[in-house]
């Protein structure tokens, strides 16, 4: 990771936790989870392919606001902001959006949301067939292409699916998949997603209603 990405990352992740609650909506939740990441297995069932290329796993920290009351016609979404770093120190990302809980049997509920996220992975890796290359660089280049993504885009669409249950009035755990991917809308050309699944806990913060 360039000096000058990590500064643009530690700098957008420090305004997305401060400021993503933005409206009259104060923050209102705590979210800490661990996820495996660019895992395939969704990518397959559904059809969006993920690389498949990067290993570890990603700690993700953020905020959610309260149910945002002036959003009434598109349903009284939350707003979130959240950092996710990567433990093998390839694509860590920052990402901000809305999300919808909607109640289900019991305690149980699901939450779509969709958001903007930027990443500080690989967004146009070189050409490992390009002419005249020396055999060293051409070998470099072969273990970029099989050991990180090509987002194509730094800025993505941050998609994202959870099932959650309530386990008391403070706390909440989600299981999460969440996809980054430049839907050819940020870039044209390369697009190589990334899913990530795994478990959040949700601490609610202030008063309990």
């Amino acid at each position: 990771m360039s000096t000058h990405r990590s500064l643009h990352l530690i700098w957008a992740a420090i305004m997305l936790l401060t400021l993503a609650p933005v409206s009259s909506a104060r923050a209102a939740e705590l979210l800490v989870g661990v996820f495996a990441h660019d895992v395939t297995f969704i990518g397959d069932v559904i059809g969006v392919g993920a690389a498949g290329r990067e290993g570890g796993g990603d700690l993700q920290i953020g905020l959610r606001s309260d149910r945002i009351e002036a959003l009434s016609l598109i349903g009284r979404p939350q707003a979130h902001g959240l950092v996710s770093i990567n433990s093998a120190g390839t694509s860590n990302f920052v990402a901000a959006g809305l999300s919808w809980p909607i109640s289900l049997q019991g305690q149980f509920y699901v939450r779509p949301g969709l958001g903007l996220a930027y990443t500080d992975g690989e967004a146009g890796l070189p050409a490992v067939n390009a002419p005249g290359l020396a055999p060293p660089e051409i070998q470099r280049r072969l273990k970029l292409y099989r050991s990180r993504i090509d987002f194509g885009s730094h800025l993505l669409f941050q998609p994202e699916l959870s099932i959650g249950r309530v386990l008391s009035p403070r706390w909440s755990a989600e299981l999460t998949y969440l996809h980054l991917s430049n839907g050819q809308v940020f870039a044209h050309g390369k697009n190589q997603g990334l899913d990530d699944a795994g478990l959040r806990l949700i601490y609610k913060l202030g008063s309990i209603r």
